[in-house]
């Protein structure tokens, strides 16, 4: 079980909801090392002096910041930075709620699980259900690391979150780095498009994907590890964004024809229309297949998606 990342308290007005965090995230995939090309040995980095190139003790390293860009720095020392670390509260204050709508993911930084400790489960599920039903989220500020951060606690799958947030210096205006297109949307073209978005619809199902390069990885370094060899060929080349130029409302009219001719296909191979389903017809979603495979011991359930886990499950079984 993932440890816990912050323990404190939740405080809106006068209640206060005693909570854990723990990271709502994690990375799969081997990790890959470097190395010296046909030896074992690993490639390490080192600190060393630029000058003399003579490693250099943790205990003699200090921070520095460049002044106005002259190369000149201003050397801190431990004792000057923790003068003006924040303090280590442990409380999140929720100074308001806001709609959850109201902030754009470009704002998100990471998001975490928030469990109640032992003596707040009812005020836990209070600030759980009002939130849920009001449609809003709160907005305050916690101490996290000796970093001060931004925080919106929301309900998210059941179990309240809290989302760290960026602080509004760190957001760039588009005109920072990019000129923002100008001029008018054809009217045409404008509804093609929106018939296309239309076609193109579909429920969020994240089960329905995979990272195909950590699974071509992982089957990489298996092959490897038997003594056998990877064969490239057949293998699609990665496309250029080079060819014939076509005018938008053609291209929109050939992605709506292609899209109908798709769907035209998908049905002539399921055929005539199914029964309606029964209860005994429920699939499983994925949050149900987990925790079959989780108490089939099946290893590496967390990574599979959704058939690998039914698949799993149906041998294992």
């Amino acid at each position: 079980m993932p440890g816990t990342v912050w323990t404190g308290t939740i405080s809106f007005g006068l209640v206060s909801v005693g909570v854990r965090m723990y990271s709502a995230r994690e990375r799969h995939g081997p990790t890959v090392h470097q190395f010296v090309r046909g030896t074992n040995a690993r490639v390490r980095y080192q600190r060393v002096n630029e000058d003399t190139g003579e490693r250099v003790a943790n205990e003699d390293i200090v921070k520095g910041a460049e002044v106005d860009e002259s190369d000149s720095f201003v050397l801190l020392e431990p004792a000057d930075m923790e003068q003006i670390q924040p303090g280590r509260s442990k409380t999140l204050e929720i100074t308001g709620f806001i709609s959850a709508e109201d902030v754009d993911p470009l704002w998100f930084s990471s998001t975490y699980y928030l469990g109640p400790d032992k003596s707040s489960a009812k005020p836990y599920r209070l600030l759980l259900a009002a939130l849920e039903e009001s449609g809003r989220a709160g907005l305050g500020t916690l101490v996290m690391r000796n970093r001060q951060h931004l925080a919106l606690i929301a309900p998210q799958q059941g179990v309240l979150t809290a989302s760290t947030l960026y602080w509004p210096d760190e957001i760039r205006d588009p005109e920072d780095v990019m000129r923002p297109p100008s001029g008018e949307v054809d009217k045409g073209e404008l509804r093609l498009a929106s018939q296309l978005i239309d076609a193109m619809t579909t429920e969020w199902e994240p089960s329905q994907y995979s990272d195909e390069y950590e699974r071509r990885l992982e089957e990489l370094i298996a092959t490897k590890a038997r003594g056998g060899t990877v064969s490239y060929e057949g293998r699609e080349p990665e496309e250029k964004g080079e060819g014939k130029v076509v005018a938008l409302d053609d291209a929109l009219r050939a992605s709506l024809k292609q899209r109908k001719k798709d769907r035209a296909a998908k049905s002539g191979q399921r055929g005539r229309a199914p029964a309606p389903r029964t209860s005994e017809d429920h699939q499983p979603t994925k949050s149900e297949l987990l925790e079959q495979a989780k108490q089939l011991e099946i290893p590496g359930r967390t990574r599979m998606s959704k058939d690998e886990l039914a698949d799993a499950i149906s041998k294992a079984g």
